[in-house]
């Protein structure tokens, strides 16, 4: 009797051995063309097209340089994920040990930064090159459970050949991303891995669990510092007049005078003090204080003629850039914002919330969580972006930049209709 993906996992908590050799003629059907006994789980079948594209050896892999110690120390430091290490530990390393498990903590580009747990399995761990400083992005050592999670922002758990690289196949890997609550960013996947013979299916949705734990205590810190930036910025607006808010380094906002609140202002991505021109405010000025800005606006927004808008899609990170002859404005964007403006940037006339929540989530009565994400995209795009339908306005104009091969576009929503059948 064929087996199915989800067969695969239950037998490997009863049969690791037969699951292994399953899931090998699996891989190996895979890379070289023949029918596999068994098709491979979703997830897993779309990272090895992505690794097969990216040139990695099934067989030997392939190691960039390990970085300095000094440059790991220097990450480390940079890193918001050095302040939820024990979130991490505390809820990882008491039972990874006993389990024979070690936890792998690894920044945004994939790079090792922290590597605890059992001691036996930390020395296997080091045979494979997964070490402090190692670089393990998908594109570099194939299906994992720190590069593929990475890539698809969602928890992922490799086992045994479901690995690329042969190599890896005596271990089982379960890595979920840590995402910054302030702006939706990846900053670094969490990771436990053991042998082969450790594998549990509740390892994954732990994991998961530690993760969120990890964001929260991320977003309690942010309301700490928006609460002490509120303290400073309550006297300097009782002085001000016209419209102004007082937000931190990444545009949350903190207090305002003069105008509706909104939650976030978008800065560019290089802040400095002086005149600017704004897509929410329009024309505004900005001053330094303690811990973020003082923005003036000086006029009310409005869509200015010329604005040239480029969704960026080519790269793992994605951005929108506008650029008018005020100057040039840039902003990182979450997968869902991504998502979302390049279907505005395909149907130029536009897309209702109904139309967006099928393309998205192939059920057009998900409008209330497209309105809740359009209601963001707006906080920075402003006037350039209108409603009713949602479109870009007529007077900008749009370019999208995509990936060399289109299934790196949206590697993590290869089933939302819209984006799959979306025109190029």
């Amino acid at each position: 009797m064929a087996l199915s993906p989800m067969d695969v996992s239950h037998l490997a908590v009863v049969d690791t051995v037969r699951a292994a050799r399953v899931l090998d003629e699996v891989r190996s059907a895979a890379l070289s063309g023949r029918p596999a006994p068994v098709p491979p789980r979703p997830v897993i079948g779309q990272s090895w097209e992505r690794v097969l594209r990216s040139g990695v050896d099934p067989d030997h892999g392939r190691r960039s340089g390990l970085l300095s110690m000094d440059e790991v120390r220097r990450r480390r430091e940079a890193s918001p994920l050095r302040h939820v290490l024990p979130v991490l530990r505390e809820g990882l390393l008491s039972v990874a040990d006993v389990a024979r498990h070690i936890m792998v903590v690894a920044d945004d580009e994939g790079r090792v930064l922290w590597r605890e747990g059992s001691a036996p399995v930390l020395r296997k761990a080091d045979l494979l090159g997964f070490e402090i400083g190692a670089d393990w992005r998908e594109d570099v050592v194939g299906t994992n459970g720190v590069g593929t999670p990475a890539v698809t922002g969602r928890p992922v758990q490799v086992f045994a050949s479901e690995h690329f690289v042969r190599s890896h196949a005596t271990w089982t890997c379960a890595g979920a991303p840590i995402t910054d609550p302030r702006d939706g960013r990846l900053i670094g996947v969490v990771d436990v891995s053991g042998p082969l013979e450790s594998m549990h299916p509740a390892t994954l949705p732990w994991v998961d669990s530690v993760a969120k734990l990890a964001e929260a205590r991320l977003r309690e810190m942010h309301m700490r510092s928006l609460e002490r930036l509120r303290a400073v910025a309550a006297p300097v607006l009782a002085r001000t007049d016209g419209r102004a808010l007082v937000v931190d380094r990444h545009g949350w906002t903190a207090a305002v005078t003069g105008m509706p609140y909104t939650e976030r202002l978008a800065l560019p991505k290089s802040v400095s003090a002086g005149r600017r021109w704004l897509p929410a405010l329009g024309r505004c000025s900005l001053e330094p204080l303690a811990g973020g800005w003082l923005v003036r606006a000086e006029e009310e927004p409005a869509a200015r003629p010329g604005a040239r808008i480029v969704l960026d899609l080519g790269g793992p990170r994605r951005f929108v850039r506008v650029s008018d002859g005020a100057g040039v404005w840039s902003r990182e964007l979450s997968p869902r914002h991504a998502e979302l403006l390049y279907l505005l940037a395909v149907h130029r006339a536009g897309r209702s919330a109904a139309d967006l929540a099928r393309d998205v989530f192939g059920d057009p009565a998900r409008t209330v969580t497209v309105r809740a994400e359009m209601s963001r995209v707006r906080r920075y795009l402003g006037a350039l972006l209108e409603h009713r339908p949602y479109r870009f306005t007529e007077s900008a104009e749009v370019e999208v930049v995509l990936p060399d091969s289109p299934g790196d576009l949206f590697p993590r929503t290869a089933s939302a209709p819209g984006l799959v059948h979306g025109s190029r």
